[in-house]
């Protein structure tokens, strides 16, 4: 999230420059590593479609709807399947439990947004969104172990590097989102796929403990 619609029309559009950057790269380094190449794409849309909710003053209208569903349901689920694909072979096993993990919480978001009525409302300089979820504390554990777990057990040095990055960054828009200060969610994925590039330039380097 931005501060603004255009803060994340910015924001988006760079983001999704990066992102087919990084879905070139990879198409002709590391074929395996695609789907995770193509997330930066996937974020730069969902920062561009949170701008038309801007435009809109919030409300639950059809880019309400298509936000939630990239946030909830399909980001849990893409992000450990493709972090699985492009792992080392040795790292693929312990990745098992974020996916599953990952299938479980899409499956119960997915099962929400199709009972239920995600709404936007713009709260200072951050945008809000307010859906019922049951046993939240859960599902907020099943996303966080899907995406930023399965960064940090990829045993990639890189994608280590980005799930920490994801987390700080993750826990400083939270609180900024609490305090109804002005969001850097934008600055976060912008970083966040920079470093994405970086490692597909960088090339397969592995942990010690893997």
């Amino acid at each position: 999230m931005c501060w603004s619609a255009t803060a994340d029309l910015v924001a988006g559009t760079a983001v999704t420059a990066v992102g087919i950057a990084c879905v070139a790269r990879a198409a002709r380094t590391r074929p395996r590593a695609v789907p995770l190449a193509a997330l930066p794409l996937l974020l730069g849309a969902h920062q561009l479609i949170e701008a038309v909710i801007w435009n809109d003053g919030g409300g639950s209208g059809p880019a309400t709807v298509a936000w939630a569903v990239i946030a909830l349901p399909l980001l849990p689920l893409w992000v450990p399947l493709a972090v699985l694909c492009a792992a080392p072979p040795r790292a693929r096993r312990r990745l098992l439990v974020p996916v599953a993990a990952g299938v479980v919480t899409s499956a119960v978001l997915a099962y929400v947004l199709a009972t239920t009525t995600v709404t936007a409302e713009v709260r200072g300089h951050t945008m809000g969104y307010a859906i019922g979820l049951p046993h939240a504390g859960w599902l907020v554990g099943g996303y966080l172990l899907a995406t930023i777990g399965s960064l940090l057990l990829s045993g990639e040095a890189g994608l280590v590097l980005l799930g920490g990055l994801v987390a700080i960054g993750a826990a400083g828009c939270a609180a900024l989102w609490r305090w109804e200060f002005i969001s850097t969610w934008c600055a976060c994925a912008a970083l966040c796929s920079v470093v994405l590039y970086g490692w597909l330039r960088s090339g397969p380097r592995t942990v010690s403990r893997s």
